[in-house]
């Protein structure tokens, strides 16, 4: 070999180093053939409960968290749900809802109002592993309940100093915390949780055009949620009324997922005498999953409380989200699910 040829060699090699180190500094034809021998650059870590690219390229090493808030409408402006990665809605006592909502990737400031505990709350939460809950308290067998699920119990009894009082609201509705607060009180040396969705940015398999979904759950929660196309979320409303945060902004998400679920009567009884419903939450039912502006069908399925719920279409397979924010609707099997396009 000539001396030339050797110094082209070498510089060659020196090249391939310098972008196998830095991969985007390649040109494109040079990435392209990169990533057909395996060179290329990894794709940026995504948030186990979104599926998005994480905060600053990195996933937190936290659990997740859920907090109670309230959704009566004396409770609402709401404050924090913007922030969520996952929020569930579960019916309460009295035709009411509230929400679980679930953190992990980012921080929220101001979260609630918070409310007390239901026992459906460690059936929906035990499958994100050992997660933080912080709620207002709650009856002896709710308690119990979130004690055996082996939650880290950060309730206001437990962690007062996470939470303040707003004097400006009339309580029960003026109890209110933050993401940090909760995640502090529980010094929790859990990793992130796994995944409990699947994410795919295309919709793939049978599904239809939906516009509108109207969730009857009550006269206090008749829930819609409409679809933005120049948004890309569905926007929801409580009847015509959108569902505004305290800072004005409409409630909206990338994903909302209605888990047709039996109801029954539960240990919990409100000052008026109403019993909490216990929604049930192994076994099968019947889903919807509104994504894209888009509705498939399926089914749930869940064999032990321990096990992801997962979604899957009448033909068995795998229901994927879109990447972002999901809504979890626990509707009662009674109510019918009102989908127009």
């Amino acid at each position: 070999m000539t001396a030339a040829a050797a110094t082209v060699v070498v510089l060659a090699l020196a090249a391939v180093g310098y972008f196998a180190i830095f991969p985007s500094r390649a040109p494109a034809f040079v990435q392209d053939a990169m990533s057909r021998v395996g060179l290329a650059e990894p794709p940026p870590p995504s948030c186990p409960l979104t599926g998005q690219p994480a905060p600053h390229g990195e996933v937190p090493a936290r659990p997740a968290l859920a907090i109670k808030v309230e959704n009566l409408p004396d409770a609402r402006p709401q404050a924090g749900l913007d922030r969520a990665d996952v929020v569930y809605e579960e019916p309460v006592e009295g035709g009411i809802t509230r929400f679980i909502v679930v953190y992990q990737c980012h921080d929220a400031a101001r979260v609630g109002p918070v409310r007390s505990g239901r026992t459906t709350d460690p059936k929906v939460l035990v499958q994100f592993g050992r997660p933080v809950m912080g709620y207002a308290g709650g009856q002896a067998p709710v308690v119990r309940a979130i004690d055996r699920a082996g939650l880290i119990d950060e309730n206001y009894n437990i962690a007062i100093s996470a939470y303040t009082r707003d004097d400006t609201r009339p309580a029960p509705h003026n109890l209110y915390t933050s993401t940090r607060s909760l995640w502090k009180a529980a010094k929790a040396t859990e990793g992130a949780p796994h995944p409990v969705f699947s994410y795919d940015p295309e919709v793939a398999g049978p599904s239809r055009k939906a516009r509108t979904v109207h969730l009857p759950f009550s006269s206090y929660s008749d829930v819609y949620w409409t679809w933005s196309r120049r948004e890309r979320a569905w926007l929801r409303s409580h009847g015509t009324v959108p569902h505004v945060l305290e800072d004005g902004t409409q409630v909206r998400a990338a994903n909302v997922v209605v888990m047709q679920v039996q109801v029954r009567t539960g240990p919990i009884v409100d000052a008026a005498g109403n019993h909490s419903p216990e929604v049930e939450l192994t076994g099968s039912g019947k889903a919807y999953v509104f994504r894209d502006g888009r509705m498939i069908v399926g089914r749930w399925e869940r064999a032990r409380l321990k096990d992801v719920t997962t979604f899957v279409t009448k033909a068995g397979t795998e229901i994927a989200l879109a990447p972002g924010v999901t809504w979890v609707e626990l509707l009662p099997s009674t109510i019918g699910v009102q989908a127009q396009r």
